[in-house]
């Protein structure tokens, strides 16, 4: 079997509860501080002060992938008891304090605040990136281009932010509505090189659209300080099996585009605004209803777009030996529905969002394989 072999890693953010109270707890401070001793540079803050982030290791293996996902997350939420806190892995918080969320200190943050305003105060939200390794910016930017049509089944697939304000939102992915909102995010454009995409990013910076190339929040973008495509496009997954659906889906995607781009196929160009009501109808349907394939321009049934997708990386599934694992995972998927589906069905119970919570509480430390719901 020819093609590439490529690395894969994962950034995590999580949210800060009370176990009591179930609101947020702003403690992401001394939790980090805390976590460092064990994590180091694998641990970092986010926005505000609810929020930590985690990072991997660049992996080959997936097994790998999964034990370090697990082990950052038991690491994370000990370090966070010890500050009166729970973790959660959920896109968006059950139940948020009145008033603005308090931001973490830095000058950068501080920059933010002052250029978005109200906008900062409503991204209390938390999602899962995934980075892939490449040999070069140049190819890059061309699979990215060719994973843009794929950007809407990926929404589908993580979904796990039907929640806000004690409230069901009514959308699957609440955090992809409201992340939408950034004004370099949602899906990329079509880029035609690696320089008309740096040209692109530097006019955005340079006339102050966006702080600095970090503020690039495309659902894919080259990485800016590491050699990797970075997928950016999914909700925080809700167990560590979910994050590692995402990662081999992710990874075998973006190696079988890089075939394609070697081969020198062109990428699809769908219009952009059907890209946007792609993301759109995902993040409000979930897997559980239709899915806009935004180049043949039709509604499909979720199962059958996923289908395809799995149809077009199947071989690159095979090469990197991740073809089993998926299979088991989407029949865990299919039973238990997504993180989005899940956390409905804990409200449904006694329709109580403080269930919810505990539910997450309990499942973001859920250990790999572990396929209790």
């Amino acid at each position: 079997m020819s093609g590439p072999l490529l690395t894969v890693g994962v950034e995590e953010e999580f949210l800060l509860v009370d176990p009591h109270t179930r609101l947020l707890m702003p403690v992401a401070a001394p939790v980090i501080a805390s976590a460092e001793v064990k994590l180091d540079d694998r641990v970092a803050p986010e926005l505000t002060c609810y929020q930590v982030e985690t990072r991997t290791a660049p992996h080959r293996d997936l097994g790998a992938l999964a034990e370090q996902l697990h082990a950052n997350r038991l690491f994370l939420s000990r370090s966070a008891a010890a500050h009166g806190a729970g973790l959660v892995s959920s896109g968006t918080p059950v139940l948020t304090p009145t008033g603005a969320p308090p931001f973490m200190p830095g000058e950068r943050y501080e920059r933010s605040a002052r250029a978005f305003g109200a906008l900062d105060e409503e991204q209390v939200c938390c999602a899962c990136h995934v980075h892939v390794g490449m040999a070069n910016r140049e190819e890059a930017v061309q699979v990215s281009n060719h994973l843009r049509a794929w950007i809407a089944v990926l929404i589908a697939v993580a979904a796990n932010s039907p929640l806000w304000g004690g409230r069901d939102t009514g959308h699957a992915s609440w955090r992809t509505v409201c992340w939408a909102r950034w004004p370099a995010a949602g899906p990329p454009p079509y880029f035609e090189s690696a320089g008309h995409y740096d040209d692109l990013v530097a006019t955005l910076v340079g006339t102050g659209v966006v702080l600095d190339a970090g503020g690039i929040y495309w659902d894919i973008r080259p990485s800016h300080h590491v050699p990797t495509l970075e997928v950016r496009v999914t909700d925080a997954g809700l167990t560590v099996d979910d994050t590692l659906l995402i990662a081999a889906l992710v990874r075998a995607a973006a190696a079988t585009a890089l075939t394609e781009v070697r081969e020198g196929r062109p990428a699809p160009q769908p219009d952009p605004h059907l890209l946007r009501a792609a993301s759109w109808h995902s993040a409000r349907e979930g897997l559980t209803g239709t899915v806009l394939d935004p180049v043949s321009r039709r509604l499909t049934p979720s199962s059958r777009r996923m289908h395809s997708l799995l149809a077009w990386i199947h071989p690159a599934l095979t090469r990197h030996g991740d073809a089993a694992l998926v299979d088991s995972l989407l029949s865990r998927l299919s039973l238990q529905g997504t993180g989005a589906v899940r956390q409905r069905a804990a409200l449904r119970r006694r329709h109580r969002p403080a269930d919810i919570v505990d539910y997450l509480l309990t499942r973001t430390l859920a250990v790999p394989g572990d396929n209790s719901g």
